[in-house]
C-alpha cells in the first residue's frame, strides 16, 4: 500500500499494490497496521457500510458530531464516484479547503477522511457502489451537512446541475459559514 499526503495532508489517498496474473488479481484493502504508521496514531474502525447509488447520486457533505465524529475509510467497489473531503476544524490552516479524488472499480484507490471534515461523493459512472469503514457508528442526532453547492467551498462535482440528484435532507444544509457544530 502507497500512503500519499494529498493537498490538506491529514488526508491521504491510498494505493494498493494489485498483484495480477491470468486468474485475476489480489491486493490487500486493509491493513491496520500500515494505516497507523501513515496517519501516525491509532485508528479503530469498528462498522463497514455499503452504498450502492445510480449516477448524477450526491451523497453529502456529511459529518458527525463530539464524541460521535468518524474517520472513514472509502473506496469503490462498483463504478466510479467523485469523493470530497472538506476540512471543516475552523483552527485549521486550511479550513473550508477540500480534497477531491476519483475513486474507480479500476484504480482501486481509497480514501482516508479523518475526524474534523465533511464527507460527500458524486457517482460518475451509471451506477457505483461503495464500501467505507468509520471508526464510530452512525448517530442520526450527531449527524449534520453542510451545503454541497456552497460557493465559497468551490467544489467542481464534475457534473451540471441539473444532473444531480439529492436527498431531501442534503438539499437542504447550510452554508459552511452557516453551519452549527463545527470543529475547532
Amino acid at each position: 500500500m502507497n500512503f500519499i499526503s494529498q493537498s490538506i495532508p491529514d488526508v491521504l489517498l491510498i494505493k494498493l499494490n494489485k498483484h495480477n496474473d491470468d486468474r485475476g488479481y489480489f491486493a490487500e484493502t486493509f491493513r491496520q497496521d500500515l494505516l497507523e504508521d501513515a496517519v501516525g496514531y491509532k485508528v479503530n474502525f469498528i462498522q463497514d457500510n455499503e452504498s450502492k447509488s445510480s449516477k448524477g447520486t450526491l451523497r453529502g457533505l456529511h459529518y458527525q458530531i463530539t464524541s460521535f465524529a468518524q474517520t472513514k475509510l472509502v473506496r469503490v467497489i462498483k463504478g466510479s464516484v467523485l469523493d470530497i473531503a472538506v476540512d471543516i476544524r475552523r483552527s485549521s490552516p486550511s479550513f473550508g479547503d477540500h480534497v477531491s479524488v476519483e475513486l474507480t472499480e479500476q484504480n482501486k484507490h481509497q480514501l482516508f477522511v479523518p475526524r474534523g471534515f465533511a464527507h460527500g461523493f458524486i457517482v460518475l459512472s451509471e451506477s457505483a457502489t461503495l464500501s467505507y469503514k468509520v471508526d464510530n457508528y452512525y448517530a442520526p442526532e450527531h449527524d449534520r451537512g453542510i451545503a454541497f453547492n456552497d460557493e465559497k467551498l468551490k467544489i467542481n462535482w464534475q457534473l451540471p446541475f441539473e444532473e444531480i440528484k439529492l436527498s431531501d435532507r442534503d438539499k437542504i444544509h447550510p452554508s459552511l459559514a452557516n453551519a452549527r457544530d463545527l470543529f475547532n
